[in-house]
């Protein structure tokens, strides 16, 4: 349809409406083994329509910025209202026992501290950051329903539970734990005390040797094996007694 003359041009909006460009679908909330497991916890206390809800709303971004410290995550979620709802989770945070059980579990296992230092937090600590329980997790926001969680701190919850997926670090900032701390812990275990007066240890009192009971080195061979070795050679059982006394002649010659 052509413009009327002399009247105001419209074509420009006629036509076909432009489609909106498709919003691109955002990765599962659980992809790690500390992220599903955050998850698990999630939907096992929470109310089922209400946590469902609340990922779907996660999915959207409309929650802004997320904010993880010790002991409290806090978000900002965007919706039709003017102002922002602040949803909060909260999580206790670990004693010093914890703590110093996470120091022991890191001695105990060469390597652990540096994969943790790394950003790759070991599964054996599962027991110390994880959550559980049905007062694992408190729920509050500013939003005017009443259920436990509303979709805005549950979609708070799947949140942290994805910035866990890609920096599992996160968790312990949330636990309250310090990673300078447990450096400190596990190193002071392995620290060796230095006399600086006697460097080379000139003055050093060292234990006496233990006294031990001599034993041929045959005596720690598997000696069914031993003699099937032997029997290999074609020896009769004799023949064998005699080469195995033989070869026990000649160990303790060594150890001598």
């Amino acid at each position: 349809m052509s413009p009327r003359r002399g009247g105001p041009d419209f074509s420009e909006y006629t036509g076909a409406r432009k489609r909106a460009a498709p919003i691109k679908s955002r990765p599962a909330f659980g992809r790690t083994f500390w992220g599903k497991a955050f998850v698990r916890v999630i939907e096992q206390i929470g109310d089922k329509g209400r946590v469902s809800r609340g990922r779907t709303f996660a999915r959207t971004g409309k929650v802004l910025p997320l904010d993880i410290r010790p002991g409290r995550v806090t978000g900002e979620a965007w919706g039709t209202q003017l102002e922002p709802f602040t949803a909060t989770l909260a999580v206790s945070t670990l004693d010093n026992t914890d703590i110093d059980d996470i120091i022991t579990k890191l001695r105990r296992v060469p390597g652990s501290l540096a994969s943790l230092v790394s950003g790759v937090v070991p599964d054996m600590l599962a027991a110390q950051l994880l959550p559980d329980g049905p007062g694992a997790f408190q729920f509050d926001c500013t939003c005017p329903d009443e259920g436990w969680p509303c979709k805005h701190a549950a979609a708070v919850a799947f949140l942290t539970a994805e910035r866990i997926d890609t920096d599992p670090l996160q968790l312990l900032i949330l636990r309250g734990v310090d990673l300078s701390d447990l450096i400190g812990g596990v190193e002071d275990e392995t620290t060796i005390a230095v006399d600086v007066e006697s460097w080379f240890g000139d003055s050093s009192l060292l234990p006496g040797l233990p006294r031990v009971e001599f034993r041929a080195a045959i005596d720690d061979l598997d000696v069914n094996a031993l003699r099937a070795s032997v029997a290999a050679l074609g020896l009769d059982v004799a023949q064998q007694n005699v080469a195995l006394a033989e070869l026990r002649a000649i160990y303790r010659q060594l150890d001598s």
